[in-house]
């Protein structure tokens, strides 16, 4: 049984982790969070130390060290732009780091991660659970059968209030922005199925909403994310809260079902040596990172407006 510290208890993906630690026979010794409106805790492992403040934290994790008894690994599932520092403290620490998307926000903190990782000798995985459904399996298999270049749309609209914007996840120093916060398994999922990125163009990139048009190896890529509502379509607003279509050469992927247990499978392909890490994300961080960077195009049919990404 492995011993995990847990950073970030209260956010919204917390709970997946916990889960996973659980169902994978491990347990959860010291959570950290500087709020404390994580009450959820008491559904997988009660006795678990919990601290609100970083100092306190830290201190525990050492002394639990000193003490004989160390934390093997820590799941990171705080604010994006903490995640660079909360591994280096993991690693420093002794553990290996289980780390919520995105891992980092620009490509050079990869670079120092990947030097943090060989001075302690402990290994940096992340969540890339896309990769572990079924349908991209079956996907990945059909693309690699054939030399065609297929035609992909991405849509995912996921509704979120006003709060978002307050919240750190609203300033694109902290989260990335959209493409990248709420983003990133799809264009890492994208590469894993076609194949690198031959070139990309950003037509759209607000507050809200962001768009453009991606060449991969093997595929023609259109996208667009949001999380405003009123770009969901009339067939599921007031119903859903949440639009996902990913079509190849017209035809949809069905991925209605399937994420349950997306994080424990991720979570049993890192305990067994097989998780994604630094390398395996570099191309998706630097897809956003570009993206971000990126003049808006005013070429081609994507700039025509929302309903050129989902019709």
């Amino acid at each position: 049984m492995s011993r995990f510290a847990l950073i970030g208890a209260a956010g919204y993906i917390a709970p997946r982790h916990m889960r996973a630690i659980k169902d994978t026979g491990n347990d959860l010794a010291i959570a950290f969070d500087p709020n404390d409106s994580v009450g959820i805790i008491d559904s997988f492992f009660p006795e678990a130390d919990f601290h609100t403040e970083f100092e306190v934290f830290e201190r525990a994790v050492y002394d639990a060290r000193r003490a004989g008894s160390p934390i093997d690994f820590a799941s990171i599932c705080s604010p994006n732009y903490l995640h660079e520092s909360h591994a280096a403290f993991a690693l420093h620490a002794g553990a290996d780091v289980i780390c919520e998307k995105p891992i980092v926000i620009e490509p050079s903190s990869l670079d120092t991660l990947a030097s943090l990782e060989q001075d302690s000798g402990r290994r940096i995985s992340t969540i890339l659970q896309l990769r572990l459904h079924e349908a991209v399996i079956a996907l990945k298999d059909h693309v690699a059968q054939s030399n065609e270049v297929h035609d992909v749309v991405l849509t995912y609209i996921t509704s979120r209030g006003k709060w978002y914007h307050a919240s750190w996840k609203g300033d694109v120093r902290k989260s990335g922005g959209v493409a990248t916060n709420i983003g990133i398994h799809f264009f890492d999922m994208l590469q894993h199925v076609f194949g690198p990125v031959k070139s990309a163009h950003a037509h759209l990139r607000e507050e809200s909403r962001a768009g453009g048009y991606i060449e991969l190896e093997r595929a023609r890529v259109r996208w667009f994310l949001s999380i405003d509502r009123d770009d969901l379509p009339d067939q599921v607003r007031g119903v859903k809260s949440t639009y996902r279509s990913i079509t190849v050469d017209g035809r949809e992927l069905e991925m209605s079902e399937g994420f349950t247990e997306l994080h424990t499978r991720s979570y049993e392909e890192i305990l067994a040596g097989r998780g994604y890490g630094l390398d395996t994300v570099r191309p998706s961080v630097e897809l956003v990172s570009d993206f971000r960077s990126q003049a808006l195009s005013q070429d081609g049919e994507l700039h025509s407006g929302v309903a050129a990404y989902i019709d």
